[in-house]
């Protein structure tokens, strides 16, 4: 590839991340919880790259635990939460735009009982805060609400949900996916205001195959994935030193944060500028979206053909998430978007390490396409 936009679905490693996994597997493979030397060695660097990532997110370490994934925190969390307190309350309550590893767990627990309050966005992917805030109740255990929005890049008001908790008096947990936030946004306890934070490693330029979940406090939730202990009894299994370590390297190059959103800021911007006179492509990201992820339709030109089209030229760009392929796009369906709009939509999803030149591949490459294949007011 030529040029790669398709950073929420994956990035490419940083170059310490490499090093790092390289080193796990070559000089530090012994089992962390083995008490040898090759064991004591590799408990060592995992704990380093705890302290890595915890920094990023501004959380003590303790509080911090590695995931084999996004996923597999987001399950934890839900199931943890909703285990921990169902003799509480019997209602979640999050939005229809969530992610799939929130969506399908919380589905789960609708068909085995429990309510679930699915809040709407409009038209720009905005969530009604006072929608929100006036759903919680005595009898809400759950409110689970991602940071920033994967396909279309809104920001959610979760940080406007704690004092209606305490109004209500209900003894709801708040728990955030931040998978597409963390890095790009600051995220920690005091900024996205969550007893629960998950995210995920390769969506900062790490490995595959590592997720974490940040806990307000101890014992907070009950663990969901069991068997040898691992993390405290979170999350059982061996730890993958190599993807963890890869995370706690890209989490320590990913601390300058307002110098990366300035420039990928002048990347979507230079982008925008130079498609928003083409007559049948629409902007479907709303402007306060976070620079880093731009969706767009061409008008006239379905998904996959867009996408197919750029990739002949070497740009890498998504149909939507990659994580629910060959389906239309829940979160643009429940934005209301058109039928036209929705089945044109892509997303373009930018990092640090995009270029100008890159940019202009890019905007190149939609100008030809609306040309050839665009049909204005479709």
């Amino acid at each position: 590839m030529k040029a790669y936009f398709d950073n929420s679905a994956t990035t490419r490693p940083c170059e310490t991340a490499v090093l790092m996994a390289q080193k796990a597997i070559t000089e530090y493979w012994g089992n962390p919880s083995s008490l040898h030397q090759a064991g004591s060695d590799a408990a060592a660097l995992l704990r380093k790259a705890r302290k890595q990532v915890s920094s990023l997110l501004r959380v003590p370490e303790d509080n911090f635990f590695f995931t084999s994934s996004g996923t597999t925190a987001n399950n934890t969390a839900i199931f943890g939460v909703c285990e921990k307190l169902r003799r509480q309350g019997n209602k979640i309550i999050t939005t229809a735009i969530e992610h799939p590893s929130v969506g399908e767990p919380i589905k789960q627990l609708e068909a085995s009982g429990f309510e679930i309050v699915r809040l709407m966005p409009d038209c720009t992917g905005k969530i009604n805060e006072d929608e929100l805030l006036s759903a919680i109740d005595k009898n809400t255990i759950l409110i689970s609400l991602m940071a920033v929005n994967n396909e279309v890049g809104s920001l959610l008001p979760v940080n406007t949900i704690r004092r209606a908790i305490k109004r209500a008096d209900s003894p709801a947990l708040i728990h955030s996916d931040c998978v597409q936030a963390l890095s790009k946004i600051l995220v920690s306890p005091k900024t996205v205001d969550a007893d629960i934070i998950t995210v995920s490693g390769h969506k900062i330029h790490a490995l595959k195959g590592v997720g974490g979940i940040y806990l307000k406090t101890p014992n907070l939730i009950k663990p969901y994935i069991l068997g040898g202990g691992q993390e405290k009894g979170l999350h059982s299994g061996t730890e993958a030193t190599p993807a963890i370590l890869s995370f706690g390297a890209a989490a320590e190059e990913a601390m300058d944060i307002k110098s990366h959103l300035d420039h990928v800021q002048k990347l979507r911007d230079k982008v925008v500028d130079g498609i928003k006179d083409i007559g049948c492509v629409t902007i479907n990201s709303p402007e306060n979206a976070i620079p880093y992820i731009l969706n767009i339709s061409i008008l006239g030109l379905p998904s996959q053909p867009t996408v197919n089209f750029m990739s002949d030229k070497g740009i890498a760009i998504s149909a939507g998430s990659a994580c629910k392929m060959g389906h239309r796009s829940p979160v643009l369906t429940a934005m209301g978007l058109p039928p036209q709009v929705i089945d044109s939509a892509v997303r373009i999803s930018f990092s640090r390490y995009n270029t100008e030149e890159e940019a202009d591949m890019l905007i190149s490459a939609i100008r030809e396409a609306a040309d050839k294949y665009g049909k204005k007011g479709t």
